[in-house]
């Protein structure tokens, strides 16, 4: 299916994740649209089906979505491939990003470049776009003969990612829990990266996360709160404030 619709717009969304006792629902009918321009941030308690969420938009074979449309720019991503999703303009930035051993995070960029776009980037000009997002990204040019992943520090492997957000320039970001696990100075740099993806425009961001902390640095204009499989309460960064105050029990007990 295709419709003229600008944005990534998630309808009733319900997915299911393979268990040994059988198939178990964990998305429940999400809605959310990201439009061009936008952040919004995804915040909810452990268990609640965020990172589900964010790995089912991106086709990952472990959820089964059972029914409902996500769809970008008017495109239909549900009948699409890992890669063909990632050609229409969608981006993961993974909780745990994977090693790969073997494979230099160039091969790698260059690699992902060439099946974005369907065609190698200039060599020459490419090596000094790598090497300044790296820069940029407060890793030295050693970093790229580097295995991805492999022996990374997890603000090193946070990093990484957003030197991928940089290069690839994808339609819509998807972040999870990008901030978790890094100091002080690694989230402040990670997050200058979001937002300078971010001030082009015309690009969205999804941003899910447990605490407020990043959203010091990355201002989101819509905040969502996720319980139990789905959006229970929208607002603005005031919402993130009164969640860091006050959690999420309220919102919990509204559903037993």
């Amino acid at each position: 299916m295709t419709t003229t619709e600008k944005g990534l717009v998630i309808s009733d969304l319900h997915v299911d994740v393979e268990t040994e006792a059988g198939p178990k629902s964990i998305l429940k009918g999400v809605n959310l649209a990201i439009r061009p321009g936008e952040i919004h941030a995804i915040m909810g308690p452990n268990g609640s089906g965020k990172s589900t969420m964010a790995y089912s938009l991106a086709g990952h074979p472990k959820y089964t979505i059972t029914s409902g449309s996500v769809t970008l720019d008017g495109t239909e991503l549900t009948t699409l491939s890992v890669d063909q999703r990632a050609k229409a303009g969608l981006f993961l930035a993974m909780q745990y990003p994977v090693e790969v051993p073997g494979v230099s995070v160039a091969n790698f960029l260059r690699t992902a470049k060439t099946a974005i776009d369907g065609q190698a980037p200039n060599l020459r000009t490419w090596v000094k776009q790598v090497n300044a997002a790296l820069g940029r990204l407060d890793l030295d040019d050693e970093f790229s003969s580097r295995s991805v992943n492999e022996g990374f520090s997890g603000g090193e492997k946070k990093r990484n990612e957003i030197v991928q957000l940089e290069l690839l320039n994808p339609k819509y970001a998807i972040l999870d829990e990008t901030d978790s696990g890094l100091d002080i100075d690694a989230l402040r740099i990670v997050s200058e990266g979001v937002n300078r993806y971010a001030a082009q425009g015309d690009r969205g961001v999804l941003l899910i996360t447990h605490y407020t902390r990043i959203l010091r640095y990355i201002q989101p204009d819509f905040v969502h709160v996720f319980v139990d499989g789905h959006v229970v309460e929208e607002g603005g960064r005031e919402l993130a404030d009164e969640l860091e105050e006050n959690g999420y029990e309220k919102y919990v007990k509204a559903l037993v």
